[in-house]
């Protein structure tokens, strides 16, 4: 709207008084800026009104050398040039960002509410402004051994991890099927990691993850830790770490050699897990103290498990917690086994 007001003021003010010929230099920025909101319709239009203002005796503006109109000309018709490159590029820019989204939600679709008896909700923000796939990445399948549900990140973040994981989720919506116990399926992980970084030198390509099962009928999880931090659980008011046993990071070589273990963790009426990513946990505050997840999750153990993961998100950009990493958030509130 600023080159139309412009427009409007300049001629309107000429129109009133001569004393404000001197205004009229004004009017020669009004094509270029209408490059930036117009067409190339709407910026021919704009420099034919500039034309017809400069041209109009009454605003004082159309005696010889007080404006170069052939300046003015050339100007508008060369923005009107710059406008349509600029509209065809922004088309194109569209046109491909579109793309690009439909394929990062085909490697992250959206997590659906519920998956067997387990209720889900989810939270991402990936580090690198415009996209929407990191570092980080979650799933949860249900299969033959119950809902099993995963948690992870890759080393580094944005478009470059994206490749290793597609390869890790791929991997474990297979073994989930196919898998007798969660050792297995990190085992199948870690393998898909070392078969990747195989032919690459140097590649030094690992991973941390998160992995849980829900066993049907059964009133606990099975959690397996491969250097991801553990699950939170709330339980009423209060929220605790998991204990976990910790493993070793997929992809490094040790998993052979130290195999995680699997812990099995009792569940009661209306347990929640709340499980995070390192951009939540290692989110510092000016003073570089990191973000104490536990205790604010206590303080939000009142919202309902669909908001808790935007709960903790707002929670942090309020507390003025800074995030240097893709941000992840899963909460799994399993129900209690019939009987």
């Amino acid at each position: 709207m600023l080159p139309v007001l412009l427009l409007v003021a300049v001629g309107s003010a000429t129109l009133a008084t001569p004393h404000a010929r001197d205004l009229g230099f004004l009017l020669g920025a009004i094509p270029p800026l209408a490059v930036l909101s117009y067409g190339p319709l709407a910026t021919g239009l704009l420099g034919v009104g500039v034309v017809v203002v400069l041209n109009v005796p009454a605003t004082h503006l159309n005696r010889p050398g007080d404006t170069d109109l052939l300046t003015i000309v050339f100007v508008a018709a060369l923005s009107v040039f710059v406008s349509f490159v600029r509209s065809h590029r922004d088309a194109q820019l569209d046109t491909e960002r579109t793309i690009g989204e439909a394929v990062q939600r085909a490697v992250l679709p959206p997590l659906p509410e519920r998956v067997g008896q387990v209720g889900c909700a989810a939270f991402y923000r990936a580090a690198q402004n415009g996209t929407l796939v990191g570092g980080d990445f979650f799933d949860v399948r249900q299969g033959p051994y119950g809902v099993r549900a995963v948690m992870g990140d890759v080393q580094g973040h944005g478009l470059s991890a994206v490749a290793t994981v597609v390869s890790l989720l791929g991997a474990f919506r297979e073994a989930a099927l196919d898998q007798p116990d969660l050792e297995s399926v990190a085992a199948r992980l870690d393998r898909r990691l070392a078969v990747d970084s195989a032919d690459v030198r140097h590649a030094e390509l690992f991973a941390t993850a998160l992995l849980l099962e829900f066993a049907a009928g059964s009133a606990a999880v099975r959690v397996v830790a491969c250097g991801h931090p553990p699950p939170v659980l709330l339980h009423g008011e209060e929220a605790r770490e998991v204990a976990v046993a910790p493993g070793p990071p997929l992809g490094i070589g040790l998993l052979d050699a130290d195999r995680p273990k699997e812990v099995t963790v009792p569940l009661g009426p209306g347990d929640r897990l709340f499980l995070a990513s390192d951009g939540v946990w290692e989110a510092r505050d000016a003073a570089g103290t990191f973000y104490p997840l536990p205790e604010r999750l206590a303080a939000l153990a009142g919202t309902p498990s669909a908001e808790l993961p935007g709960a903790v998100w707002a929670d942090l950009l309020r507390r003025r917690y800074v995030v240097r990493d893709d941000a992840t958030v899963l909460v799994l509130a399993p129900e209690p086994p019939a009987g």
